[in-house]
């Protein structure tokens, strides 16, 4: 009983005769207060109707419906978690996964051109671009010009570029 009262009786220095007194005197004025307590229910429900209720509430859960009551509540809520925590995974997963953006005709066009160029003797051995900077600035300007619809000769670096892609000139450009 001392426990459930929160009286420390192992502390030590706390002798057994001691405790029993302590739980003797307890029980007396419990037993005094009790008639007192059960006269101030109507006033304290009119006075306070949350405490009232929470009190009738505590008193209905403590049945065996009430019991049954709460285990499906704890059912009902354990589900609810797991389902929460299955919809945070799924919109944290898919947010950090992006869609892949789609390449421009003319960064594929310059892609293209530059494969060409790395395939051909131009700016240095096959598969090998002594200049790649030099290079790329080349095949960007070089593809630019092809996508206004400008001539561009047919010989070198930038007739290979113009050879690598056919139909250019059908692409249309933005003004």
């Amino acid at each position: 009983m001392a426990l459930v009262i929160g009286i420390d009786i192992a502390a030590p220095g706390f002798s057994r005769s001691a405790a029993k007194a302590t739980v003797a005197a307890i029980g007396r004025s419990a037993a005094f207060a009790a008639p007192r307590a059960a006269a101030a229910v109507p006033a304290v429900a009119q006075f306070s109707p949350v405490a009232t209720g929470t009190a009738l509430g505590l008193g209905a859960l403590a049945t065996p419906p009430g019991q049954q009551l709460l285990d499906i509540a704890e059912e009902r809520g354990r589900m609810d978690r797991i389902r929460f925590e299955q919809a945070l995974t799924d919109y944290t997963s898919g947010a950090t996964r992006k869609a892949k953006k789609t390449t421009s005709k003319y960064n594929s066009a310059v892609s293209k051109g530059i494969k060409a160029l790395k395939m051909s003797t131009s700016y240095g051995k096959r598969g090998v671009l002594n200049n790649p900077k030099k290079a790329f600035g080349f095949v960007a300007r070089t593809v630019s010009k092809l996508r206004r619809g400008k001539k561009v000769p047919s010989k070198g670096a930038s007739g290979v570029v113009k050879k690598s892609l056919p139909g250019i000139s059908k692409i249309e450009v933005r003004k």
